[in-house]
């Protein structure tokens, strides 16, 4: 695979046409959508092949060197590859378990904040340094999160140099496990925003942020939440690795992946297209099922977001669908445009029935609801011995009642520790998920954050005077 200069489109036609670096930075497009390579880029059978048995590191630089385009030399990438991924507790990063006949699990929560947005997040502060100190620039990083998102991406640029960090997350909606992975980091380039909302609500208003031009320039910033593509790029990493494990590229696996923003399934589909053998995703969401919806019906319509056990998917405007949706109107970015506009007025959108059959023969789609959720964390621990989390609880419930080819086997995404949300785990097993020794403090330890409400100008405010004037570009 070759490095060649790729470039990136928006999902909406408008904005330059970027390479890797400056899609990096920029994080969302000018013109308000998302960043997606120009072409996709392929691995053949040789090449899938001879990555099997090789260590995560050594496939991961494989994986996301065609995405880089030759921006970064191969030997700086390989380094902050290794660097990333060597703080993980298992020596296989992402190792898969088997569940039962067929049906597996891939662990992706390994990292330092006990959740699958480590492997994006981790490898994300790396790129950040290097080419903002190549460029000699710094940026105002912002985000929001729905509970995982936050805390990696805190514990991937704390302390550095060249960045500032805001997390905004909904006050109250968060487990308190999630909550103090943010709010205990106390280096002063990190600071949380506990806003008075969803988590819909948060990631408006960091796009609001972005659209604001004015703002935008004043601080240069950044965004780190999936609308980042090398969110996408790093996670394709592990879909090829299991698949990988468990015969591909001679034999094709099935996934079912827990998702509220559509980012995790959304690296699959990426893996697809790239040439690994996924013979179907299978998206699974919880009582937050617009997903499911829009591939059912063809509509998707935002709901009102409903708590549940599993937070981090209490989600009713999955930001990542924008990218498939791309795809599905033949890369045409007005018609994108177009129908975004139109969801903004309306809450909703519709696809003709030729769209919604190419969607179907990519996805499945399936929901679990909470009472699922807890019988499958019971039934798992009570067949096998295994500890989900609520989220991974919805993956494999959905997975169980999809019909598939039974000689496919299944993986589905581990995507939290169980310890992250014990309340849940307890409350279907009995038993109380431990921390890991390394957060054993986690819940003793001083807290900083400050709130707001969900007003716009509010937030920007509250950036404005954390960063004083010298902040000012």
């Amino acid at each position: 695979m070759p490095a060649h200069r790729l470039r990136y489109v928006s999902t909406r036609g408008q904005a330059p046409v970027l390479e890797f670096e400056d899609v990096l930075l920029a994080g969302l497009a000018r013109d308000g959508g998302l960043y997606v390579p120009e072409t996709w880029p392929q691995i053949d059978h040789d090449d899938l092949a001879s990555l099997a048995g090789k260590p995560y590191a050594e496939a991961a630089l494989r994986i996301v060197r065609p995405f880089v385009g030759g921006a970064i030399a191969d030997a700086d990438l390989g380094a902050m590859i290794e660097d990333a991924y060597r703080g993980f507790a298992h020596k296989a990063v992402a190792p898969l378990v088997h569940l039962g006949p067929g049906e597996f699990l891939l662990e992706l929560f390994h990292g330092p904040t006990l959740a699958f947005k480590d492997f994006a997040l981790q490898l994300l502060g790396r790129l950040f340094d290097h080419v903002l100190t190549k460029r000699g620039r710094r940026v105002v990083i912002v985000g929001a999160t729905s509970g995982d998102t936050g805390s990696a991406a805190i514990e991937a640029f704390r302390g550095r140099p060249a960045c500032d960090v805001f997390i905004l997350h909904p006050k109250g909606r968060v487990s308190e496990v999630q909550r103090r992975q943010m709010t205990t980091v106390l280096d002063p380039n990190i600071r949380n925003i506990a806003v008075d909302g969803t988590f819909d609500d948060c990631q408006a208003l960091v796009k609001a942020m972005f659209n604001d031009a004015a703002f935008r320039d004043e601080f240069s910033l950044s965004a780190v939440n999936s609308i980042n593509w090398a969110r996408i790029m790093a996670q394709v990493v592990y879909y090829v690795t299991s698949a990988l494990e468990l015969g591909a590229p001679a034999r094709k696996v099935a996934y079912v992946v827990p998702t509220g923003n559509f980012g995790d399934v959304y690296a699959g589909y990426v893996a697809k297209r790239m040439g690994l053998p996924i013979e179907r995703l299978i998206v699974a969401t919880n009582a937050n099922d617009i997903l499911r919806r829009f591939f059912e019906t063809g509509r998707y319509a935002q709901g009102r977001v409903q708590p549940t056990t599993s937070p981090s998917m209490d989600i009713q405007v999955s930001s990542n669908f924008e990218r498939l949706l791309f795809d599905l109107c033949r890369r045409d970015g007005a018609e994108v445009a177009a129908l975004m506009r139109l969801f903004d007025r309306d809450k909703a959108i519709e696809v003709g029935g030729n769209v919604l059959g190419v969607a179907r023969a990519e996805f499945t789609a399936g929901r679990a609801k909470e009472d699922e959720v807890r019988a499958t964390i019971a039934a798992v621990r009570r067949e096998s011995g295994y500890r989900l989390d609520p989220h991974s609880a919805v993956g494999v419930a959905v997975g169980r009642k999809t019909l598939r080819d039974p000689g496919t086997p299944l993986i589905a995404l581990a995507t939290a520790h169980p310890a992250k949300f014990p309340d849940a785990v307890e409350s279907a097993t009995g038993e109380r998920p431990a921390l890991p020794p390394r957060l054993a403090d986690l819940l003793t330890r001083p807290e900083r954050l400050s709130e707001s409400p969900n007003d716009l100008r509010a937030v920007q405010d509250q950036i404005r005077r954390a960063l004083g004037a010298s902040a000012r570009r």
